[in-house]
C-alpha cells in the first residue's frame, strides 16, 4: 500500500480537527482508497498546549522547513495573506502538493499561486476555503463541468445568517444578538470581516472565477454587511412576504457578469430563504441541470476538517495513480463577455423613507421616482404612534430599475426639505 505523508501547518481549531480525522479515521480511508494516508507532521509555533487530540509522538514540530521538505502534501491552516503566501509558495516550489482552507489568500492571490502550481506540476486543492463542509468548489469543477453557469446565490456567512435570524425571529435588535453570537463563539470579538461582507467576498471571488473562468480577485467586487440592518426593515420586509439574507450574487445576464454581496431581500418561499442560524447555502443554476441548493455547516472544526481531508484524498489520489493536474486548480477559459459595473446592474429595490406627515410629500417623492424611470410596484406607510412627532415611514418597493437611476433618486429625495433621515436602500432578488 503506497504511503502518502501528510503535513500539517497550524495546530489551530481546524488543523487540530484535520489531524484527529486522519488519526481517528486512518484505517476509513485507507480501507476506501487502498492509499496509506498517514499524518506526519504538524508544525506550530505553539506545541504545548493540549488541543485535546492524541497525535503520535514525533508528529508535532516548530520547524516547518522541515515539515515541507519530509511531506509529500502540505496542508496550510493558518489563515492570513502574509506567512501563510510564504509557506505555500514554498511548499510549491519544492514541488510539494499543497491543500488550503485560506479563502482571503486565494481571493487575493490566487492567480499567483496556481500560476506557481502550475509552473511545478504540483496540485493545489482548496475545497474548505468556501461554505465549509459544502461540497461547492468540487461540484463546480466537477459535477457541473458541462453546465454553462446562469446564477450562484449564496449565503456563505454563518455569523450574518444566525444574526439575521434570530433578529427576524425573536424580535430582537442587532447589538443584543451580536453579543450573543460572540459568546456562542459563532462572531469574532472584531466581528468586521464577517458583518461587513468582506468573508463572503472573499468566497464570491473563489466561486466567480470557477463558474466563469477569470481570478477576478476582490476589485471589481460590490460589498457592503449587514451592520444597518434594523429590526424595523426585517418586520417591514415580512409583511411583503421576503427575508433579509447576507447574499453573495454571481449572476450572468446577456453573457455580462455581476458580482456583488449585500444584505438582500429573497421571497420566503426560495429554498435559500430557509436557510436559517449559522447554517450556509449556495444555490446554482446551471443552463443543463437546473437549479441546484447545497446546504450545511459553513465552519466549525468538524465540517472544514472534513473538507480539508477530502481534498487530503483527493491528492493523495493523484499521487497514487501517477496523474497530478487531473483536475487542474484553476483553468483560465472567460466564458463571458465582460464585468457589469455597480451603477449599471438592474434590480428591484426596497426603499425605507423617514419624511414628514405632510401634505404633498409623496407627490414629491414620486415625482423624483418618474424622473429617473423608476415605477413603484408596492407601498406601505407606517405612522408615528407618538403624535407629537409629524413624522412618517414610508417603505416603497419598485420595479426593475438601473442602480445609477436609483441611487440619483435617493439623494434628491434626501436633499427634500421634508426628508428626516437617510433613505434606507435594500435590493430584491426575486429568486
Amino acid at each position: 500500500m503506497k504511503e502518502i505523508k501528510v503535513g500539517i501547518i497550524g495546530f489551530g481549531t481546524v488543523g487540530a480537527g484535520v489531524a484527529e480525522n486522519l488519526v481517528n479515521n486512518h484505517d476509513v480511508i485507507s480501507g476506501r482508497t487502498g492509499i496509506n494516508v498517514k499524518l506526519h507532521k504538524v508544525a506550530d509555533l505553539d506545541i504545548t498546549t493540549d488541543r485535546g487530540v492524541k497525535i503520535p509522538d514525533g508528529v508535532l514540530t516548530t520547524d516547518t522547513n522541515s515539515l515541507i521538505n519530509e511531506c509529500d502534501i502540505v496542508v496550510e491552516l493558518i489563515g492570513g495573506t502574509t506567512i501563510a503566501k510564504k509557506f505555500i509558495l514554498q511548499a510549491l516550489e519544492a514541488k510539494k502538493h499543497v491543500v488550503t482552507a485560506n479563502k482571503a489568500l486565494l481571493a487575493i492571490h490566487g492567480k499567483e499561486i496556481f500560476e506557481c502550481a502550475a509552473k511545478n506540476n504540483v496540485d493545489v486543492f482548496y475545497e474548505a476555503s468556501v461554505a465549509g463542509g459544502i461540497p461547492i468548489i468540487k461540484s463546480l469543477r466537477e459535477g457541473l463541468v458541462g453546465n454553462k453557469i446562469n446564477r450562484i446565490y449564496g449565503i456563505m456567512n454563518g455569523t450574518c445568517n444566525y444574526i439575521l435570524t434570530r433578529m427576524e425571529r425573536e424580535g430582537v435588535d442587532f447589538e443584543p444578538v451580536l453579543k450573543d453570537a460572540q459568546k456562542l463563539g459563532y462572531a469574532e470579538a472584531e466581528p468586521s470581516l464577517d458583518i461587513d461582507g468582506f468573508d463572503t467576498a472573499h468566497k464570491t471571488a473563489i466561486l466567480s472565477a470557477l463558474a466563469f473562468g477569470e481570478w477576478f480577485g476582490m476589485e471589481p467586487l460590490h460589498v457592503s454587511g449587514i451592520r444597518d440592518i434594523s429590526l424595523f426593515d426585517l418586520k417591514c420586509a415580512d409583511e411583503l412576504g421576503y427575508r433579509i439574507k447576507l447574499l453573495a450574487i454571481i449572476k450572468n445576464t446577456d453573457g455580462n457578469v455581476e458580482l456583488r454581496v449585500h444584505p438582500t431581500l429573497v421571497p420566503k418561499t426560495a429554498m435559500i430563504a430557509n436557510i436559517h442560524e449559522v447554517f450556509n447555502g449556495v444555490m446554482v443554476d446551471g443552463d443543463t441541470v437546473g437549479e441546484t441548493l447545497f446546504y450545511g455547516r459553513g465552519a466549525g472544526r468538524k465540517a472544514t476538517a472534513s473538507a480539508v481531508v477530502s481534498d487530503i484524498v483527493d491528492v493523495a489520489r493523484n499521487i497514487a495513480s501517477n496523474s497530478i493536474g487531473r483536475v487542474k486548480c484553476f483553468t483560465e477559459s472567460k466564458l463571458f463577455n465582460r464585468l457589469v459595473p455597480m451603477d449599471e446592474i438592474k434590480s428591484r429595490y426596497y426603499l425605507r423613507l423617514t419624511v414628514e406627515d405632510t401634505p404633498g410629500v409623496m407627490a414629491q417623492i414620486t415625482a423624483i421616482l418618474a424622473e429617473n424611470n423608476i415605477n413603484i410596484s408596492s407601498l406601505i406607510q407606517h405612522e408615528n404612534n407618538d403624535c407629537n412627532k409629524k413624522s412618517v415611514s414610508v417603505i416603497l418597493f419598485t420595479s426593475i430599475a438601473q442602480e445609477k437611476a436609483v441611487q440619483k433618486a435617493v439623494t434628491a429625495i434626501e436633499n427634500l426639505s421634508s426628508s428626516l433621515d437617510k433613505v434606507k436602500l435594500l435590493r430584491i432578488e426575486d429568486i
